[in-house]
């Protein structure tokens, strides 16, 4: 994921109350040196306690989702949705992680941090997409490129719903039928023609014929050629003078973008995987992106606007390619902090930091779950090979509250080891449990590896990327606090592709925002000076040899990679702003301006203040780390979830 996905909740300094150290911080406390040197940049360097870390529990008014940078254990691996309990999640979120547990414990800035409240409204966070070129995303065009070979907009009105019903299950294969039978009333050939052009248009896959029974006309829809006619859309009726690939910008509100693609397939009827892009984008958010769909018209595309909350689709045009994920410069970000209580030096002095120093290029705490089972622990038995380890922590009962289903379903398995009675406890099954139990039940118990593969690729390299990730976080962290902002020898920096070490003749040649740290893997190589042994060091001690980090299970080799340690955010702009109503929009988006809506008036003076800030960041980067440098808040939703927002009352 390469944008933070951000909660609503208070961010209000806590109360001081000391916490209790796990197992994974007293390792990483036996690799740390008990003494700080001094940073030799001039720039003071502040440590998260875990006095900052922790305040008494008190109602919260606001809804608290499920983050959505990355797919969770005990959610749907499509379109899963957060029961929306606040009193349930807060419960749960008492053991689950705070930054410190992921290594995230330094700031590069010298100000004092101050409160804000972020997503108070998902309105308050939008994110539009930087393409390669450098052009940003925009819905600001619902026009439809004029062709002649469009079918009429009669086409989405001739066939009723009861049509489109038994049509969309004869597509699907939903029943026994071999054909649907269409009667045409008030027969013309133009109206038999709109009909055949519906069929074909709206349900790929199908091939139509005309009858005569008993003196009237029908219209008989048939399987083309079988079910691979599904995912492929029909070719002979796609004008070969027109770019294959239909690409419009998706505007869409409060939905990730998975999510969103599943509905779009679902309303248009084909398969999710004839669609592409170049980034998944947050939830709870207003985003706006690319998408390239394969021989779907504007048209129908357009049509859907009619029909879809949450959603917009506009500026469509035609090409010969589709998108491909990563090939994007980046995204621009507007996020509004509301009811903060900085002064406005603090405000001025955060905001120059951010703009001229930037903030330390963390892993975000979406990238390591949301429950009390850290995904990165998962990542860290697959790569020790012990599977029993892996099954037990994403089966076993754990702390905090869950889904009810999914509480029945642990305590199943805890008590009878059966996959197929845990299974039943499930009334979803394509949950990371759900697709485990089922590999339990078709491979047995001594073959857990072929079990685990069930689950989709994508979900199971995500647990060994967030281990990688936990590592990073914890050694830069270290790197920082052992030498400061400055770049030294032994140090790594880029060469084009190529990662070498800075030499003591060439240190003045470069600053921090130059210096690399790789995530570990069997091809990358690591600093010299004394953060390159602990690295060795943090994975004795998680029983893995950083010399051999290829897995016998080729998925799960680790080649590694080199990552900025300091990213200084590109157009970066700010405001504070009055108003009164916590429920009015403080800035107009896309949407409201395609519909003429005036900006929002806000007062001189009001009863709260509100930050609104602006700025771009590359791929793989997380905004809430550069919120988190700005307020010098813990981002985790354990912490938040903790702080008092009584003032919302």
């Amino acid at each position: 994921m390469e944008t933070a996905e951000m909660t609503s909740v208070s961010l209000k300094r806590p109360h001081s109350e000391d916490g209790v150290a796990n197992e994974d911080e007293i390792k990483r406390q036996k690799i740390s040196e008990k003494d700080k040197t001094e940073n030799n940049s001039g720039q003071s360097i502040e440590t998260v306690t875990k006095q900052q870390e922790k305040s008494l529990l008190e109602d919260t008014k606001n809804e608290i989702p499920n983050e959505e940078g990355e797919e969770q254990e005990g959610e749907e691996i499509e379109d899963s949705e957060e029961d929306g309990d606040p009193e349930s999640f807060a419960d749960m979120m008492k053991h689950g992680l705070t930054e410190s547990d992921v290594g995230i414990t330094k700031f590069v800035s010298s100000h004092k941090g101050f409160s804000g409240i972020l997503k108070e409204r998902y309105s308050d966070f939008v994110v539009h997409e930087i393409a390669k070129d450098g052009h940003v995303s925009h819905l600001d065009d619902f026009s439809v490129p004029v062709d002649n070979e469009d079918p009429s907009e009669e086409t989405f009105t001739v066939l009723s719903d009861e049509d489109k019903k038994r049509l969309e299950e004869l597509q699907l294969f939903k029943n026994k039928e071999t054909s649907v039978a269409i009667e045409v009333i008030e027969d013309s050939k133009e109206k038999r023609t709109i009909i055949h052009q519906a069929i074909k248009s709206l349900f790929p896959g199908l091939e139509t014929k005309t009858e005569d029974r008993d003196g009237k006309k029908y219209i008989i829809a048939y399987h083309a050629a079988g079910k691979k006619a599904l995912a492929n859309p029909r070719k002979h009726s796609w004008p070969k003078s027109r770019g294959s690939y239909c690409h419009f910008v998706l505007y869409k509100e409060n939905k990730d973008t998975m999510d969103a693609i599943n509905v779009l397939s679902k309303f248009l009827r084909v398969k999710p995987n004839i669609f592409s892009y170049m980034g998944t984008k947050d939830k709870r958010a207003i985003t706006v992106q690319e998408i390239a769909v394969l021989r779907i018209t504007a048209q129908r595309l357009a049509h859907l606007n009619k029909c879809l909350m949450n959603f917009k689709l506009g500026n469509f045009s035609y090409k010969n390619h589709p998108l491909k994920l990563g090939e994007l410069q980046g995204n621009h970000f507007t996020v509004v902090l509301r009811n903060i209580t900085g002064t406005d030096n603090q405000i001025e002095e955060a905001m120059q930091s951010l703009r001229e120093i930037g903030f330390i290029n963390y892993y975000g705490m979406q990238r390591f779950g949301t429950t009390a089972v850290p995904t990165y622990q998962i990542g860290r038995a697959i790569l020790q090979n012990n599977w029993t380890e892996v099954m037990d922590l994403i089966l076993k009962p754990r702390p905090g509250a869950e889904k009810g289903y999914l509480v029945k379903c642990r305590e199943e398995w805890a008590k009878t080891r059966d996959p197929a009675a845990a299974l039943k406890k499930l009334p979803v099954k394509r949950c990371v449990e759900g697709q485990l139990l089922r590999g339990l039940s078709k491979y047995g118990m001594k073959n857990i590896i072929s079990a685990f593969g069930i689950i989709p690729r994508n979900n199971r390299l995500m647990y060994i990327h967030s281990y990688q990730s936990y590592v990073w976080n914890n050694m830069v962290s270290k790197r920082i606090e052992d030498y400061g902002l400055k770049a030294v020898p032994g140090d790594l920096i880029l060469k084009g592709a190529t990662a070498v070490h800075i030499e003591d003749d060439d240190v003045d040649n470069y600053t921090i925002h130059d210096v690399v740290m790789p995530l570990p893997g069997f091809d990358v190589i690591y600093p010299k000076h004394k953060i390159g042994e602990a690295y060795k060091e943090m994975l004795v001690a998680d029983n893995l040899d950083i010399n051999n980090m290829r897995h016998k299970i080729r998925d799960y080799s680790l080649s590694g990679a080199y990552r900025k340690i300091i990213i200084r955010p590109q157009n970066v702009n700010w405001e504070v702003v009055a108003y009164d109503d916590p429920k009015i929009p403080l800035f107009n988006t896309d949407l409201d301006k395609l519909e003429g809506k005036p900006l929002p008036v806000l007062p001189t003076e009001g009863k709260f203040r509100a930050l609104k800030m602006e700025f771009s960041l590359p791929p793989s980067t997380y905004a809430t780390m550069a919120i988190r440098e700005v307020l010098k808040m813990d981002t985790s939703i354990k912490n938040q979830t903790q702080l008092n927002t009584a003032w919302l009352r």
